[in-house]
């Protein structure tokens, strides 16, 4: 894992610049503290920061190498997973290969594979390759986005970076905002646009794409889409199927030489990701580590809700005995989840999910102290159906997406003139109408699969995409690296071609993956509700983020002074409120996003563009 940035310039050569990219790369040493390096070639300067995982001692980048006269540079980002087999390959062809890094496999796949390189992989990546006969530089990023990488042209510069604040600044991209970006703040977030940024002059690459520059400008190439195919098996086939692929996903990705963990919260995914592991590494004698997350005060005000209908602690408890983990229970407490706010917000580069967040930073820091790799349940309801949305036909038969409850509130809060609340809301109505019709179909299916696979779509290109985003940025501010087994493109690629019937079986959402687990997992834990992420009920917490909120509000060269209308907001406070995005936003994570957006106009030095 680490960071990489670069700038390219194939038209002037002399506008390159070693120092930008130098200071780029100290603003993101967070994400690779261990090692750091540049490369220099005409037209091309590439940055590196390295958080060693594999072959700490051989792995330094850039990375270089030479076949047949042409000579080639890579900074690459993420874990290959099937660098073993590809290494064989490559090496039968002629590859000769001088550390055990998977950097080197991914810069030989493209020496011989070219823009086809991606296509072979199978992992969590971003990564940029000159090759300088060629006089071109390909930017490549995995199949669901799991790593990030922004870019901009700003000005006639090309520039990318691994996060966006590598790429603001005086001499690169300005911290302006349009009013489509303030809508995407106010409507969509922390939930981002596929290929576009809040910030006007930067972008990012998508997933699942190549991105080429060369003198003749640039281009976008997708090599992977998700494909509406006929359904290849029946519901035991499908189900031993699933089991074979997420076990094979787990077994790949316990590969590390640094210490590594699971988190486990007792539900379904996680403890299904921990099963498989603890499993595999008892072949080799070795015991897992597991973390599980609670927060300070919810035994005495935890409150059930459609979407936390039960605490995960004591199943997380005893799952991790019955599997003989080394487990440790980490206690968020409440004010220091309020006081990563703000750090939270310079991870993400924008006020994103809250305390949802910053406890999960909290986490990472504590995890930090003992393990620099961990493996997590992320991803299995979307590819699943484990959300309501995708059983509640009033949740997905909506003009907006389902995850957000009442997506008017927050723009509600601001000054009408400022917000333009009524064009912003057909703004991203119209998105999700576009989403939707991006969704591929099969000819001839049901109208209940449809929907399970319009479902799944919008779920994982949007919603799972923000989970990703969060996992990345909060792991890797704190120096680790979060690995994410369902999201094995494979996995995804089988299921969404699998009937609603089958992953809905008697009503019960996730049925594949329960029967697909059977025999592994202890019954209670197999048909146990869903429960998600875990958010604090501790009313001191409410309590702290509004006194934040309270002294932020008497700045008054604050964006928040000038822009909230006092009379609604004022109402929001003084009324019962449910959750307004996802399943865990409340009123309390509310306040603590509005801290957030205001610190974010104040650190950014954010312009809002008319």
């Amino acid at each position: 894992m680490s960071a990489i940035n670069g700038c390219v310039d194939f038209r002037d050569t002399d506008r390159i610049s070693e120092e930008r990219v130098r200071l780029a790369g100290r603003l993101l040493a967070h994400r690779g503290p261990d090692e750091e390096g540049a490369y220099r070639a005409a037209g091309v300067c590439f940055y590196h920061n390295r958080l060693a995982v594999r072959d700490p001692a051989g792995g330094k980048q850039p990375m270089c190498a030479v076949f047949h006269g042409r000579r080639y540079a890579i900074v690459y980002n993420g874990e290959i997973y099937n660098a073993r087999e590809l290494r064989r390959a490559l090496a039968g062809q002629g590859a000769t290969f001088r550390t055990a890094c998977d950097t080197e496999v991914v810069l030989w796949a493209y020496i011989f594979y070219g823009e086809d390189a991606p296509k072979h992989l199978n992992g969590m990546f971003a990564f940029a390759v000159h090759d300088e006969t060629a006089e071109k530089v390909v930017l490549v990023r995995d199949r669901f986005g799991a790593k990030p990488l922004y870019y901009t042209r700003y000005g006639g510069k090309f520039a990318f970076a691994s996060e966006q604040k590598a790429l603001l600044g005086e001499d690169m991209a300005p911290p302006e905002v349009d009013r489509e970006g303030l809508w995407q703040l106010l409507y969509l977030s922390p939930v981002t646009l596929p290929g576009q940024s809040v910030f006007k002059h930067i972008r990012e690459v998508l997933p699942g794409h190549t991105l080429t520059v060369d003198a003749a400008g640039v281009r976008e190439q997708a090599y992977w889409r998700l494909q509406a195919d006929e359904c290849p098996d029946d519901l035991e086939g499908a189900a031993a199927h699933v089991r074979e692929l997420l076990a094979d996903a787990v077994a790949r990705q316990l590969e590390s030489d640094v210490p590594l963990a699971t988190l486990l919260s007792g539900g379904l995914d996680s403890s299904a990701v921990t099963a498989l592991a603890a499993r595999e590494l008892s072949k080799e004698g070795t015991v897992l580590d597991t973390y599980s997350f609670e927060y300070e005060g919810n035994r005495e005000h935890f409150k059930q809700s459609l979407f936390q209908p039960e605490s995960d602690e004591a199943y997380a408890a005893a799952l991790a005995a019955e599997l003989g983990t080394r487990h440790t229970v980490l206690t968020a407490p409440s004010a220091g989840v309020a006081d990563l706010l703000y750090a939270a917000t310079l991870a993400r580069d924008l006020p994103g999910q809250a305390d949802i967040d910053s406890s999960l930073l909290y986490y990472c820091q504590e995890i930090k102290k003992r393990h620099t790799v961990v493996l997590s349940g992320e991803g299995s309801d979307e590819i699943f159906g484990g959300y309501p949305w995708f059983y509640r036909p009033e949740m997905l038969h909506r003009e907006f997406f389902p995850w957000v409850h009442e997506p008017r509130v927050r723009a509600s809060l601001f000054d009408s003139t400022l917000v333009d609340a009524d064009r912003g809301y057909s703004y991203a109505c119209e998105i999700y109408r576009d989403a939707l019709a991006a969704c591929p179909v099969r000819k001839g299916e049901s109208d209940e699969d449809c929907r399970a696979r319009q479902a799944t779509w919008l779920s994982t290109q949007y919603f799972m995409a923000s989970l990703l985003a969060r996992k990345d940025r909060m792991s890797m501010y704190a120096g680790v690296e979060a690995r994410v087994p369902f999201g094995d493109h494979r996995i995804l690629e089988y299921v969404f071609n699998l009937p609603w019937a089958y992953k809905h079986e008697n009503g019960v959402e996730k049925s594949l993956l329960r029967r697909a687990m059977e025999g592994l997992l202890p019954s209670r834990v197999l048909w146990r509700k869903k429960s998600p992420y875990p958010k604090t009920h501790d009313p001191a917490y409410e309590r702290l983020v509004a006194e934040m909120l309270k002294t932020r509000l008497t700045r008054t060269d604050g964006f928040l002074h000038n822009a909230l209308d006092g009379k609604r907001f004022a109402a929001f406070l003084s009324e019962e409120n449910g959750t307004w995005f996802g399943q865990l936003m409340a009123r309390p994570q509310l306040i603590a996003w509005l801290c957030q957006l205001d610190f974010w106009f104040e650190k950014y030095r954010v312009k809002l563009l008319p």
